[in-house]
């Protein structure tokens, strides 16, 4: 067992070298005492993985050692399994205190991992590491099989809410193409589009963890060459999923909105609304709800701190550009890809026009997530030593307004801005830049990373 598999929001790691039964049996068991202290009730789903069954039982074994009551839901999307934590199973009197979902989201299929939440409240943060310390201190405790678990029917429950809270768009007359990348997204979403009725096509809906069409990432760009092809072709929006269908890509004809843009969208239906953003999110969004009447926060990124923001602020909305979208607003305030995609349909629907919409956007030249490859070990020691240089930044360096460090450092310049930030889930920093001028966009760039190499020789 290593201790880099305790992350910022989730653990993750490779199945067997890493997540293997004797760790995971622990990982159940120490996480279980803590469910067990709530009122012991906890669900488990998990992803289209292989080894995903596998991990369901020992973490079974681990939570049944600590005396829980175990509910298996079987395979379901990562929105399934939060959305156990919201309505009693049909079958159990007693209520859900915690879920885990079990699923590597995007990552390359060896690789696995738990979601984890507790009381209604993510699990993270400093809550993993100590969990992580205590099931290392306790690494040769032996925990017996144990998989029992109680039968579940969440993804039911699921449909039938969706279904009902969108009837209005039943009959919708909007040919729409959906690309699951045989990720788990169609265990339900294909029955709640054939209830409502709308016209679809669907791409690589057949859940399979071994990924044989591309991979399950709609961020990357080369992923999504083949729904591009079929909306081009045949319909009039599309949207794709990550493996565990938390994660969207909205397309049109002319546009691949990204997760800031649709903040804008979505928002357009709420008065005066709490948004909030991670430091990857243009400037527009910041100052296009802030001009519409509307409060705009910047935070960091990551599911757990949003979800958690969102409660501290009560906002009714949170976006991360990579495709997390996060409803307060007439839903539960977690990330959900198959309820994203409808509240677009919903905007579709009432006649806004999503091209039209993102044309009257200032423009601006943004960069994709640019990655820096480092160490688990070095890159919050290089980003600490980034901050400190930029103290005192070198004679050509473009002019800092402010630097934001809620969350790595977002360096705002006169016309734009840069960010370095580690990631919390791989040995990288992720940078971004963006300006209302392209060429200073890249001088930006250039610049940053310059002073990035200076901090990896310096720290």
């Amino acid at each position: 067992m290593t201790k880099t598999i305790f992350r910022e929001y989730d653990i993750r790691g490779i199945f067997e070298k890493e997540l293997n039964e004797q760790s995971v049996k622990l990982i159940g068991y120490f996480l279980g005492k803590k469910i067990k202290a709530l009122g012991g009730v906890v669900s488990i789903g998990y992803d289209a993985r292989t080894h995903s069954p596998i991990l369901r039982d020992y973490l079974a074994s681990g939570l049944n050692y600590a005396g829980c009551s175990v509910l298996d839901m079987g395979m379901v999307a990562t929105p399934v399994n939060y959305f156990s934590n919201y309505v009693n199973p049909l079958n159990i009197k007693e209520s859900i205190t915690a879920s885990v979902m079990i699923t590597g989201s995007h990552n390359p299929s060896e690789y696995n991992g738990f979601k984890i939440t507790l009381d209604k409240s993510p699990f993270f943060g400093d809550d993993i590491y100590a969990l992580g310390d205590e099931t290392i201190a306790n690494s040769t405790v032996k925990i017996p099989n144990n998989t029992a678990c109680i039968k579940i029917d969440t993804k039911s429950q699921y449909i039938d809410y969706m279904v009902e809270s969108f009837s209005h768009l039943k009959g919708m007359n909007k040919k729409i193409i959906i690309d699951c990348g045989n990720g788990v997204a169609d265990t339900v979403i294909t029955e709640i589009f054939n209830r409502l009725e709308l016209d679809y096509k669907g791409l690589y809906l057949e859940p399979d963890g071994t990924f044989p069409n591309h991979h399950p990432d709609p961020s990357v760009e080369k992923n999504l060459v083949d729904v591009k092809a079929l909306l081009e072709k045949e319909g009039d929006i599309a949207f794709a999923y990550d493996g565990d269908a938390d994660r969207i890509a909205v397309l049109t004809h002319k546009n691949n909105v990204k997760g800031d843009q649709m903040a804008l969208l979505y928002s357009m239906k709420m008065e005066n609304p709490t948004v909030i953003g991670e430091v990857k999110c243009s400037q527009v969004m910041y100052d296009e709800l802030e001009r519409r009447g509307a409060k705009a926060i910047m935070y960091k990124t990551g599911h757990s701190n949003l979800k958690v923001k969102m409660k501290e602020t009560g906002a009714e909305l949170a976006c991360e550009v990579s495709g997390h979208i996060f409803f307060k607003h007439r839903y539960f305030g977690y990330d959900d890809a198959i309820y994203a995609t409808l509240r677009m349909l919903e905007l579709i629907q009432e006649g806004i026009d999503l091209d039209e919409e993102i044309a009257k956007l200032p423009k601006v030249f943004s960069t994709e997530e640019i990655k820096v490859e480092t160490t688990e070990e070095e890159k919050f020691a290089i980003v600490a030593k980034l901050k400190e240089l930029l103290q005192n930044p070198p004679s050509d360096f473009p002019k800092i307004l402010n630097i934001i460090d809620v969350d790595g450092v977002r360096i705002n310049f006169e016309k734009g801005w840069g960010l370095v930030r580690a990631s919390n889930t791989t040995p990288v920093l992720v940078t971004r830049f963006e300006s209302t001028d392209k060429a200073l966009a890249k001088e930006y760039e250039e610049k940053v990373n310059a002073l990035i190499q200076r901090a990896k020789d310096e720290k």
